[in-house]
Parts: structure tokens; C-alpha cells; sequence
């Protein structure tokens, strides 16, 4: 969307915000560096980074509130789990009204006049139309401009390709919970220390969030970053033929997702206001919740 504006296809948009949760893959932050330098100042659009601060540090703090992100959790009796998922909130939606607060000229807890929003544009292809969904609050309205256009993924990227943009990479946190197989294989053998990074931090919250233990709250069970339930450095993430499969899933008594999923990660990810179900309500100063 941004090359789409810069080129003039869509309108000039004022600005483009990139929410930061701090744990991206450096692939990641040296490619919005590269659109930055190449498509947007050209243009003359401005990029706005945002934060809510680094979800993998306060993760481990114990003197810092934590939005859970969604870990896998093996319970004490054998059945599987989920912790609550908080961080799409926390991380990226709570700094970007932030931000448009202040670009509006009306910061908490200023109150915004009847009438008076953003136009928010959000890039869902026709392939995900389903997640195409409204803000929560009437200072911001979503529109999704390559669903007008009727662009699938597959438009995207040829005109990226077109563009020299071909090696786009996927933004989330180097350590979602939601990656697929292929994803954690080519952290583990692209990026030796990336994925030193995301081993040491699936060991250190076995037990949950440090916050959680500081306060007493102590995980019942162990928490994992591997939907397998075992330690990444042991997840069975090379090949898992459909029968290791069947049988972990029995083990678990999890019907949990097909092995497409179990490859590709969970399709719907969790960009802001595009999330795989529900935001998990968390409570903020800026009309998250409610």
C-alpha cells in the first residue's frame, strides 16, 4: 500500500505507522529501513515507528506489566493449553492510537470531537477478506483499499516483484507462538543468533512471564513456544509425517490444527485489527477496551 500511494495509484497518504514490539527479525527492520530510504521519503510520507516497548525484555522483567503473549502450556494432569493472548493489543494497536491521538491533536485524555477521525488503511488481500474488520473506536476508520482494488496475494506480490521487492519478509515477533515449522526452520538455519535468541527465551518462560512468578502467580504447568509442547531446541520442527502427527496429538489429546498449519504457522497471524479472533481485552488509556 505505501509503494501503492508513493506511486500514485492510491492517494498520497500523510503518513504510514509501523507499531515496533521490539522482537522482530532483523530481516524485518532492515527492510522497512530500505522502504523508508527508497519509497517513502521520496514520496514525501513520512514513517512513524511506535512502541509500547520491547515484548520480549518485559516478558522477562519482573517489575514490568506483561500483555501474555499465546504460549503453549503442557498442564500438570497431560492436557494441553493456551495462555491468554494480549500482545496484539498491548503491542501494537495500543501504541498506534497513541500516536493517532497525537497526530490529531487531541492526546490522552483530551477528548476527540464528534465527527472528527483518520482515515486507517489496512492490507488485507481478497484472499483474507474475512479479517477485514472496523476499529473499535470512532476516531479511527479502517478501510482496506486492496480488497477495493479486488488485488489477492498473489497481485501483491507480482507487483512487488516489480518493484525489486520480491524478498519481502513477514513482520511478527521473532518468537510468536503462532510460527509454523517452516518458520522456525529458517530462523534456525539462516540466523544462528536469532535463533540462540528465541531458544534461550522459550527455556526462561517454561514457568510463565516473570511477573506472573514475582507476584506469586506461578504457571500450573510449563508454558512452550513450539506447539509440540517441548523445548524449541527439541521441537520436532524438520519432518513430521502425518502418523508423528496423529501420535503427538493423541498424546496430547489435542485435536489441535492439519499439518498445513503445523508448516505454515497459523494463516490468520495477528496483525492489528486483522487478528486471528479476538483481541483480548487489556486495559490502556487510549479506548482498547471497554
Amino acid at each position: 500500500m505505501l509503494a501503492l500511494s508513493a506511486e500514485g495509484v492510491l492517494p498520497k497518504v500523510d503518513y504510514a505507522i509501523f507499531a515496533d514490539t521490539g522482537w522482530e527479525p532483523k530481516a524485518v527492520y532492515a527492510h522497512l529501513d530500505r522502504l523508508q530510504r527508497e519509497i517513502a521519503e521520496p514520496a514525501g510520507i513520512p514513517v512513524l515507528r511506535v512502541s509500547s516497548g520491547n515484548i520480549r525484555k518485559d516478558a522477562l522483567d519482573p517489575d514490568h506489566r506483561f500483555a501474555s503473549m499465546p504460549l503453549y502450556v503442557l498442564n500438570k494432569d497431560g492436557r494441553p493449553g493456551m495462555t491468554r493472548r494480549q500482545c496484539t493489543g498491548e503491542y501494537k494497536i495500543k501504541p498506534i492510537k497513541k500516536k493517532v491521538r497525537e497526530l490529531l491533536g487531541y492526546p490522552y485524555p483530551a477528548r476527540i470531537p464528534k465527527g472528527l477521525f483518520v482515515e486507517q488503511w489496512v492490507g488485507i488481500s481478497t484472499d483474507e477478506f474475512h479479517r477485514a474488520k472496523d476499529s473499535d473506536v470512532k476516531y479511527m476508520r479502517n478501510r482496506h483499499p486492496l480488497i477495493d482494488m479486488g488485488w489477492s496475494r498473489s497481485d501483491c506480490v507480482r507487483y512487488l516483484t516489480s518493484l525489486g521487492l520480491a524478498d519481502t519478509p513477514k513482520s511478527s515477533c521473532l518468537g510468536c507462538p503462532f510460527h509454523g515449522n517452516a518458520q522456525w526452520r529458517h530462523i534456525r538455519d539462516n540466523s544462528p543468533e536469532e535463533w540462540e535468541d528465541v531458544v534461550e527465551f522459550d527455556a526462561a518462560i517454561r514457568k510463565g512471564n516473570a511477573r506472573a512468578n514475582a507476584t506469586g502467580n506461578r504457571l500450573l504447568g510449563e508454558a512452550f513456544l513450539h506447539r509440540s509442547r517441548v523445548p524449541l531446541s527439541e521441537a520436532p520442527i524438520d519432518h513430521v509425517t502425518a502418523a508423528e502427527w496423529a501420535a503427538m496429538q493423541q498424546e496430547l489429546t489435542d485435536t489441535g490444527p492439519d499439518l498445513e498449519e503445523l508448516e505454515q504457522g497459523v494463516i490468520d497471524g495477528c496483525s492489528p485489527w486483522a487478528c486471528r479472533g479476538e483481541v483480548e481485552p487489556v486495559q490502556d488509556d487510549f479506548g482498547l477496551a471497554s
